[in-house]
């Protein structure tokens, strides 16, 4: 992506997979996906992407409400989402040339409650023009190190 694009502002990634499964269903393989795509990957974009991040610029990660409010088989998306939270806290403090990081925790959304509803009973779904402006107020705004709920 970054040969492609060349130098950038702002980088937002809210792309990654995690398996859902009861704790005692899982396995280290299936606990792999979580790790390689949802927190590894969003990570290795922040470190491949030194270079092409312009001064100043911003990476916004995602990670999401399974981290501070538990749902069934939902421990290794937790994980993953736990993962990032931490790396953008401790990253903050060593970037270069005043690039900051951020990450954004949304709540189920209402755009796909309909496929995330068994697993999110008696959560408050949030609209995703709300978690929008989260993602906004992270590259825009001066907050490095922070993670931005929404709920």
């Amino acid at each position: 992506m970054y040969e492609q694009v060349g130098k950038v502002d702002a980088v937002i990634n809210a792309a990654g997979r995690a398996h859902f499964d009861a704790v005692t269903d899982m396995t280290p393989e299936l606990n792999d996906i979580g790790i390689d795509s949802k927190l590894k990957g969003q990570v290795n974009l922040v470190l491949l992407g030194f270079d092409n991040m312009n001064d100043g610029g911003s990476y916004t990660l995602t990670t999401g409400v399974m981290m501070d409010d538990p749902i069934a088989k939902g421990a290794s998306a937790a994980l993953a989402n736990g993962g990032v939270r931490a790396f953008v806290k401790a990253a903050a403090i060593e970037m270069p040339r005043g690039i900051r990081i951020n990450s954004v925790s949304p709540n189920v959304l209402q755009e796909s409650i309909h496929k995330f509803g068994t697993l999110f009973q008696g959560f408050d779904a949030v609209p995703v023009r709300r978690v929008v402006l989260a993602f906004e107020k992270s590259v825009f705004g001066l907050q490095t190190g922070q993670n931005f709920e929404v709920y």
